[in-house]
């Protein structure tokens, strides 16, 4: 049996531990904010954070979790306040929506690890997350926006 604290709360699976941790987290937990977009990686939108470290939802699977710590979109922050949502409501990034979970946490990941980006980085940070609607431009400026506060 595998044990993963998500979202600050100890949570049991007993199936297969190759279950993929996305599935786990949306349909044992219905936790849906993380999206199932190609299945392979490519897309980002399944994006959550293992040990603070982002990681496709679709490919991680719940033994790669088992004993860690999954924050899923709904867990960034309680309040919705986190510097990148807030960011992200500030430069009306969403147009569909659909990939905008798996862009923050991946952006929210990077300024963990690196809290004041050069452009070049968040362009290679984000790479992995696609937006078939095409915001990228306001994807980078929201992510500048939530390192420097401005």
């Amino acid at each position: 049996m595998a044990t993963i604290k998500v979202n600050g709360v100890d949570r049991q699976f007993d199936g297969d531990p190759d279950t993929p941790l996305l599935w786990f987290v949306r349909d044992q937990l219905d936790l849906t904010g993380t999206k199932y977009g190609c299945g392979t990686g490519l897309c980002g939108a399944c994006t959550v954070h293992l040990d603070d470290v982002a990681v496709r939802g679709c490919l991680a699977t719940v033994a790669d979790a088992d004993g860690k710590t999954v924050t899923t979109i709904e867990g960034l922050s309680e309040t919705g306040d986190h510097p990148v949502q807030v960011a992200w409501r500030d430069q009306n990034v969403p147009q569909c929506g659909f990939c905008q979970a798996g862009q923050i946490m991946q952006a929210a990941s990077l300024l963990s690890a690196n809290p004041n980006p050069s452009e070049q980085e968040i362009l290679d940070e984000m790479q992995g997350n696609i937006c078939r609607c095409g915001c990228y431009q306001r994807i980078v400026t929201a992510v500048r926006q939530a390192s420097t506060g401005a």
